[in-house]
């Protein structure tokens, strides 16, 4: 059995987390060191415009002395944790809140159009710097002249390791987040994959023609349901080639025994075994065995009309009391041989049912016709009709050998004749009460059976009542 669909699912996880941490590293990482610059540049800017208005301005106005301006912007310093500067027109460090930070009092060629329409640059500040900086500025203005410039200067490894610090802890967050994927592949696993597995092995058994294999997954969910309706499936797979079996030796059987003795007659006669003068004899018998396999073809070829489709039905409304009645006319002579009697216990003078009636006769046909074979003589078969919730319930009674317990919900297959029957009835089909059956259920209507060993079995099936015309 090939796993490449839990191959594929770890390869899913192993990409999920390769692809999440190459986004973090590269993408995210630049995301955030760009979103840190943006906001380091717009806080250094909005405190180096304060310090130019504030303080640089009363410095050039005679209002505070240099070392007054220089306390306060020491104390800047600590807060920002950036160089600030004091510089003028011509690159003069007048102020400068780290002087250990460059050794020069001047900047040479300094030129702050560099800066171009920006109030920011990187770099190293006209190579004050020895590393990557980034430099804010804001001018100092008195009578609308500018006088200097307020500098703060920030170095870019400071953004870095604050940004490096930040993406530590999507690292950890990532790494929580693979985790929980892979509880969840594991909860997978356990409650999809593995429950997949044993269905496909039992797939795999049940084409080689094991059905004994069953799915042992018992949860209230989507894949305990499954695997119930595939044990179902293969249970009735199982009772399915049973029944093929079962049917395939009945037909067998009962095409063999007829064709057996036909041939044995045909070839004494033939060879002379048999004298002129018994021919006719079994010539009636090779007759008798002829029609009895014509009727079981006959009644396969019925049977075989009723398939997933049904039949075509020719529904009418007719009176199923005068049925009952002229059916039973047709059993009149082999009664009188048993010594069988009707007896009929019809409602109404007439009871009109809407169904195919030709079909019905054949089914009650059918139902007398086994109620004679297994009643015995001097005996009484029972037939009622009763009208009930828009329903005409026909019962077909005797008093025979009844039906043992374990065969009655085998009667309606196909071939099945039971021990007693065997013996009793050498002229059955075993298609008889299979027709009943198909033909009752094309009706969309039911039909039931009760019977005692030894005392009797009555058949109950419904036809719906024809819809009265309101009467003007």
């Amino acid at each position: 059995m090939k796993h490449t669909l839990y191959l594929k699912l770890l390869l899913g996880y192993i990409i999920f987390g390769i692809l999440g941490f190459v986004t973090v590293s590269t993408i995210t990482s630049h995301m955030t060191l760009d979103y840190i610059k943006k906001e380091t540049i717009s806080n250094l800017y909005r405190e180096s415009k304060l310090l130019a208005g504030n303080y640089a301005s009363n410095y050039y106005r005679g209002s505070l002395t240099l070392d007054d301006v220089k306390s306060h912007f020491q104390a800047v310093t600590a807060y920002l944790d950036a160089d600030i500067w004091v510089i003028d027109r011509n690159g003069r460090i007048l102020i400068n809140t780290r002087p250990d930070s460059v050794s020069d009092t001047t900047v040479q060629d300094f030129d702050i159009s560099t800066f171009g329409t920006r109030y920011y640059q990187e770099g190293t500040f006209f190579d004050v710097f020895s590393e990557q900086t980034l430099s804010v500025f804001s001018p100092i203005t008195i009578d609308y002249k500018v006088r200097g410039y307020v500098l703060i200067h920030r170095p870019i490894s400071d953004l870095v390791s604050y940004k490096d610090g930040l993406l530590n802890i999507s690292y950890m967050t990532l790494a929580i987040i693979f985790f929980c994927a892979f509880i969840v592949l594991g909860l997978f696993t356990f409650t999809v994959y593995l429950p997949i597995r044993k269905m496909t092995r039992a797939a795999e058994n049940y084409s080689e023609g094991n059905f004994d294999t069953k799915i042992n997954i018992h949860t209230n969910d989507e894949m305990g349901y499954l695997a119930d309706s595939i044990n179902y499936m293969a249970t009735e797979l199982s009772s399915l080639e049973e029944d093929q079996r079962k049917f395939i030796a009945n037909v067998s059987h009962d095409f063999r025994s007829p064709l057996t003795s036909i041939k044995g007659y045909i070839e004494a006669i033939m060879d002379g075994t048999i004298p002129h003068e018994m021919q006719d004899k079994y010539l009636n018998i090779i007759l008798f065995e002829t029609e009895r396999l014509n009727k079981l073809t006959q009644s396969m070829l019925e049977l075989n009309k009723y398939g997933i489709k049904g039949s075509m039905m020719d529904i009418t409304d007719f009176d199923i009391n005068h049925t009952i009645k002229m059916v039973v006319q047709s059993f009149e002579g082999t009664c009188k041989k048993k010594k069988i009697s009707f007896e009929l216990i019809l409602t109404g003078i007439t009871c009109i049912v809407s169904a195919d009636m030709s079909k019905i006769q054949q089914v009650i046909y059918n139902l007398i016709d086994n109620a004679i074979k297994f009643s015995h003589p001097d005996s009484t078969i029972t037939i009622e009709t009763t009208e009930k919730n828009e329903k005409v319930f026909i019962s077909v009674k005797d008093t025979g050998i009844g039906i043992p317990k374990d065969s009655i919900k085998k009667i309606w297959e196909r071939f099945y004749k039971t021990d007693l029957s065997r013996g009793k009835d050498k002229r059955g089909t075993g298609l008889g009460l299979a027709i009943v059956k198909e033909i009752i259920s094309s009706h969309n209507e039911n039909i039931n059976v009760i019977s005692t060993e030894g005392v009797g079995t009555e058949f109950i099936f419904t036809l719906p009542m024809a819809q009265k015309e309101n009467e003007l």
